[in-house]
């Protein structure tokens, strides 16, 4: 069963989505740069020390998504022509290791600055995540015959949660 998105393709390979993630990074650094510490005392020293595993934890899935993807990795939506399915490494983890690595750090990143902005904003992104991994997986579907059956027994972000295609 294909599916379908109503979601906009923003360039032939997706060139819009893509450009529309740095601004959205940008602003959880900054906000959490700039704004706060909103807490303190015990949540504070809390905040700091899981915050410092989900940045830490974030960035390594990060270069192990990217070491996995080899010469397939582009921050297009749109997979790269002649490139294979990967489902291996963190690609059995989770679809979008890449995403799930950025989402983590980012919301490592707001708890480590104790920023309630940044942790908003880390949500924001969160969704925005959600909307471009829709659209790549339409292309991602088109492209590989066996992507249906990946898409239903790997979750989309969070290991062991979603394993229904969501």
């Amino acid at each position: 069963m294909r599916r379908m998105t109503r979601l906009p393709a923003l360039g032939p390979h997706g060139e819009g989505w893509a450009l529309a993630q740095g601004p959205l990074l940008v602003i959880v650094f900054v906000a959490g740069w700039q704004l706060g510490p909103d807490w303190s005392g015990p949540l504070r020293v809390a905040g700091i020390l899981l915050g410092t595993v989900l940045l830490v934890g974030g960035l390594a899935l990060v270069v192990r998504a990217v070491a996995d993807l080899g010469g397939a990795m582009t921050p297009l939506p749109r997979p790269r022509d002649g490139g294979a399915l990967v489902v291996t490494g963190a690609f059995g983890l989770v679809r979008h290791p890449v995403y799930s690595g950025i989402i983590a750090a980012a919301g490592g990143w707001a708890l480590v600055r104790a920023s309630l902005m940044a942790l908003l904003w880390t949500a924001i992104l969160a969704a925005f995540f959600y909307l471009k991994s829709a659209r790549e997986e339409a292309w991602l579907e088109t492209r590989y015959p066996g992507y249906p059956d990946y898409r239903a027994r790997t979750p989309r972000f969070i290991p062991w949660i979603g394993r229904s295609g969501g």
